[in-house]
């Protein structure tokens, strides 16, 4: 449950799109460090009093190594300009009935201008839709894509795994210029365009933002509990499903390592081998990268055969690849290691959005 503190900022540290990193007093003496979303609860200042859930701070969670502000009580913002009493702003209610839940304009709802449009429209038109199970691929898939297609319009849907406000990942910060627009879905918000569901985020992807390549994947900080179903990326066979159903291609970006210390990591993923070949039902292209080290590239063989009668396992050159990877304007980090600790990790997600990208300029069959 929440465990609860009650301080004051002495600092204010670093600034990124929609958060505002902290430091906080105890009354104790103890400094903690925070992070306030002031579209949420205000811009804090040296000097105001702060009330924080310390839970996930406390316990040393890697993503969440943050207590949370969730109220300045001696200042709290003003209201927002609209009538609170009608739905011209929005009704979309995000982190529902929960005591921070924000009200949000839907992109396909009555008031939103793009209202008619996602009336009306009910295919991606083919577009290639990249899923994977981690957001820290986003940044390598969007590299393999612009490596080969630089001009290509490609969108980032922000599903519900993981971080709900899309102001509390940096990476994404960092791409804001590289990316059309970010649609947060479900129960995430903060993206530039909000969906009650992936399917009108998809749409909205495709029609609004005009994308020719989407990204699908959780924000930072997904849930795992060392369970083949017990993590929160499972949803991603979910989403090979809705690209499908759409009329959308999916391209499976694999979850592939030699440098994880956990065996059910090794080689791909058992989550990777879970989300595609048991909870996706529609069929995807798995991409793999060439040149992998022989034995890795022999376990990957090996785990991927099972699922060739559903999917069709793609393999793409990686020239050019790592030159990209490291041409990112963000860092790249997946479970503490960067991009030389685990470089078959964010080789195949860039080899993903390579072979999206080449999908982009292919008619749907």
């Amino acid at each position: 449950m929440v465990r609860w503190r009650s301080g004051t900022v002495t600092a204010v540290r670093r600034r990124w799109a929609g958060a505002v990193e902290l430091d906080v007093a105890l009354p104790d003496g103890t400094t903690l460090r925070a992070l306030a979303y002031p579209e949420l609860v205000g811009d804090p200042v040296p000097g105001d009093r702060v009330l924080l859930n310390a839970g996930a701070l406390l316990m040393g969670l890697g993503t969440g190594g943050y207590a949370l502000v969730v109220a300045l009580p001696d200042r709290l913002p003003a209201d927002p300009p609209q009538a609170g009493d009608t739905r011209d702003a929005g009704h979309l209610v995000k982190a529902r009935y929960t005591p921070l839940q924000p009200i949000m304009l839907g992109v396909d709802e009555e008031a939103s201008p793009h209202h008619t449009l996602l009336a009306t429209v009910d295919s991606l038109d083919g577009m290639p839709v990249v899923t994977a199970d981690l957001h820290s691929a986003l940044p390598a898939i969007l590299a393999g894509i612009h490596a080969d297609a630089p001009q290509a319009r490609v969108a980032y849907l922000l599903t519900d795994g993981g971080a709900l406000p899309a102001w509390f990942s940096r990476t994404l910060d960092g791409l804001r210029d590289v990316l059309v627009g970010t649609v947060s879905v479900g129960q995430a918000f903060g993206g530039d365009l909000e969906a009650a569901t992936l399917h009108t985020g998809l749409l909205a992807a495709r029609h609004v933002l005009r994308a020719d390549v989407a990204i699908v994947a959780q924000g930072p900080g997904n849930l795992g509990t060392g369970t083949r179903w017990g993590f929160s990326g499972v949803a991603v066979g979910e989403a090979v499903n809705a690209v499908a159903v759409l009329g959308g291609r999916p391209v499976g970006s694999l979850r592939i390592s030699d440098a994880d210390a956990r065996p059910r990591h090794q080689g791909v993923s058992h989550h990777s081998l879970t989300a595609y070949g048991r909870v996706a039902l529609a069929p995807a292209e798995l991409v793999v990268p060439d040149g992998l080290p022989v034995e890795l590239a022999a376990r990957v063989d090996a785990a991927l055969a099972p699922l060739a009668d559903r999917h069709r396992v793609v393999r793409v050159d990686t020239d050019g690849l790592d030159a990209a990877l490291r041409a990112l304007p963000v860092r790249l980090s997946t479970m503490g290691r960067g991009l030389d600790a685990d470089h078959a990790y964010f080789l195949a997600a860039a080899a993903a959005g390579r072979h999206a990208a080449a999908l982009a300029d292919t008619p749907a069959s």
